[in-house]
């Protein structure tokens, strides 16, 4: 195909990616070339024509969105921020790819480097993580005006991240609500690891989309012209967008293009060598020639008028909106929880902790304009949704509420979505046992240190009747074992408000809260400090002027029954002190000195209605756990208490035990 002069020019910037993407693979030896040979020509029109950014001001929050969802092709991405010229990249990175401490990673890590918005790399969650994107920018600009949040998302995904089962979740949602903002680049080159496409699925991808209401179009990915109309033509769609780009991975890898060969392995010198001379590319590696580079460094310029004048207009639009954009919370957001925190215990306010969540939030989501909440089709049981709430739609978007439907996978990751935008604070609901479907997006949002809030309810075998599918037995102990997440059971109305404080105001830290289905009474006598931010404090001392004899450690539904345990054993002579543990985490993070005040030199037994797992680091080897060893059975929740020896009698016997 011949090209003309300004084609040319494209397709030496888009060879700039390529062979800046295929050296650094080369010289790591290890990597994905296929995929950033194979849409070089696609990004390179998308980054220097159409996509609003400002190297400059690389968290311009009214920035195009962009989400590399097959991040296994991430020097793609490395290549783009190098050649346009953001600050914190250089040659040397790129030279560095995949090394230990290098912020050029296997994968695309947010924070590593300003010009990424998402770690990706589990197939589907980057695709999924845009729709959140998506609703956020709609959302803001609907609240604020369109003349200071007026952005598109764009995915750069591939067949990998539509046959996983999460992407279904989330496309079917944004087609639902029209997110016309939405634009996927599908790099359509049938091939996987093991082979083509055609062995494993026989999807037609165009219906597919167009079945669950969204614009589809389908081009060369090679050929330039055609790239920048649809690109055109998908920001004028009143429906989320994808562009089908019929491309050879590998291309211009003269050998491997268009096979499995050049998908995650280095092409080899060989390789590389005849395609620098099937490119007609004269240079050595890693140099880009200073007029490619300056074509470059233009293009990534050309918003920089633009960013100036949202400047003026953001300033204009005052304190409440920059504090948004800002990520502050509003002056004495919290002032009406802690009333209520208050009145709860004025009132001895005995509620089940869902109930409790509730009642904070009705306190909060008129407080915190960035809270945007949600439930799986569970808000009616996980109590989400409170008064004065408003569920977004498709011809309304300044609302306040998402209706997921039954679409676990998708909310986990379109939370993660909402939160990577900036300007809003995500929480959502469902029950605790099906926190596995979102489990990937989870350990995402910990790994980016981002603030997602999940209402996870119905904790344990407290749900009763519904049986062990309905019993998340040993999920407790696997989120405590989640890095940089924080995992609260609180065991009443003002624990559970404690959490909700740190949670919101935790910017870099997602947090679960695990509420119980059955009432709790109300345990705390004092709201004066929130204590659930030491992760464990004594709930219940000894007796004034008396010797510790035992300490009880518990959890949520748990701790009330440890009262009890304690109040009995005083009748007998035996002191005992019992310590509320709502957050492992937090515990674990205060002094060794606290710690040993708290948990006392005197034999330790812990008492959960979940896995044992893990509490064996707080009771050690002269102390007891009562717990579960199975997953739950089916009958009234009293009766399961009973029979799996989760009971007051058997903490009771426990401490004696420990004792003698």
């Amino acid at each position: 195909m011949k090209l003309g002069k300004s084609e040319q020019s494209i397709r030496k910037m888009a060879d700039a990616i390529r062979f800046l993407s295929a050296d650094a693979i080369e010289k790591s030896k290890s990597g994905h070339p296929g995929m950033p040979l194979g849409m070089a020509d696609v990004a390179a029109v998308l980054f220097s024509k159409v996509i609003k950014l400002n190297p400059a001001a690389p968290r311009w929050f009214d920035r195009d969105r962009f989400v590399l969802s097959a991040g296994h092709g991430s020097m793609l991405m490395y290549s783009l921020l190098y050649l346009m010229g953001y600050k914190d990249i250089s040659l040397d990175d790129i030279k560095n790819f995949r090394q230990l401490g290098a912020k050029t990673a296997g994968h695309p890590e947010y924070g590593h480097l300003q010009g990424i918005d998402m770690t990706t790399g589990p197939l589907g969650q980057g695709i999924s993580s845009a729709v959140g994107m998506a609703i956020a920018e709609r959302v803001i600009a609907a609240k604020y005006g369109e003349d200071v949040c007026n952005h598109y998302t764009y995915v750069i995904n591939g067949d990998g991240c539509l046959m996983e089962g999460i992407s279904e979740e989330a496309v079917s949602l944004a087609g639902h609500l029209k997110l016309n903002k939405l634009i996927v680049l599908w790099d359509n080159n049938n091939i996987t690891i093991d082979g083509t496409v055609d062995k494993a699925s026989s999807v037609d991808q165009i219906k597919r989309f167009e079945a669950v209401g969204w614009n589809t179009i389908e081009i060369d990915g090679h050929n330039y012209g055609e790239i920048e109309k649809a690109l055109r033509k998908a920001q004028k769609s009143k429906k989320p967008t994808l562009i089908a780009c019929k491309t050879k991975i590998g291309f211009g890898a003269p050998n491997k293009c268009g096979t499995s060969k050049c998908h995650g392995s280095p092409l080899g010198a060989e390789e590389i060598a005849a395609m620098r001379k099937f490119l007609d590319w004269n240079y050595e590696p890693f140099v880009v020639p200073a007029d490619i580079l300056k074509d470059w460094r233009d293009a990534a310029s050309r918003n920089a008028g633009e960013y100036a004048d949202w400047q003026k207009r953001a300033k204009a639009k005052g304190k409440a909106f920059l504090d948004l954009i800002e990520n502050k919370l509003p002056k004495n957001w919290d002032k009406e929880l802690n009333l209520l925190k208050e009145k709860a215990i004025a009132e001895q306010t005995k509620v089940a902790t869902r109930k409790a969540s509730q009642m904070c939030l009705e306190k909060i989501v008129p407080n915190v304009p960035e809270i945007i909440g949600g439930s799986a089709d569970l808000a009616a049981s996980n109590l989400t949704f409170v008064e004065g709430m408003k569920t977004i739609t498709a011809e309304d978007y300044n609302g306040n509420n998402i209706m997921y439907g039954i679409r676990e996978h998708a909310m986990g990751a379109i939370m993660n979505g909402l939160a990577l935008h900036g300007g809003v604070i995500p929480y959502g609901g469902t029950f605790f046992v099906f926190s596995d479907y979102m489990r990937p997006a989870m350990r995402l949002a910990a790994l980016m240190g981002l603030r997602a809030i999940y209402v996870l309810t119905h904790d344990s075998i407290g749900v009763g009747e519904d049986g062990p599918t309905h019993q998340p037995v040993e999920h407790l102990a696997s989120y405590r074992a989640m890095p940089n997440i924080y995992t609260f059971r609180p065991c009443d109305v003002v624990e559970t408000a404690e959490a909700w404080q740190i949670a919101v105001e935790s910017e870099n830290t997602p947090s679960i809260l695990a509420l119980t289905r059955q009432g709790l009474p109300l345990l705390r006598t004092s709201a004066e400090e929130n204590l659930t931010r030491r992760g464990g404090y004594v709930i219940s001392d000894v007796a004034k002027g008396k010797k510790r004899k035992a300490t009880i450690i518990a959890t949520g539904s748990e701790v009330s029954l440890a009262v009890e345990a304690q109040r009995q054993l005083r009748e007998e002579g035996i002191e005992t002190a019992v310590v509320s543990m709502p957050c492992t985490e937090l515990f674990d993070a205060q002094d060794v000195s606290y710690q040993e005040e708290v948990l006392g030199a005197a034999p330790r037994i812990a008492v959960e209605a979940a896995s044992k797992f893990g509490w064996e680091r707080y009771v050690g080897l002269n102390g007891d756990i009562i717990g579960m060893d199975g997953f739950g059975a089916s009958g009234p929740a009293e009766e399961l208490y009973k029979y799996f020896g989760i009971t007051v009698d058997e903490v009771v016997d426990a401490v004696r035990n420990c004792l003698k």
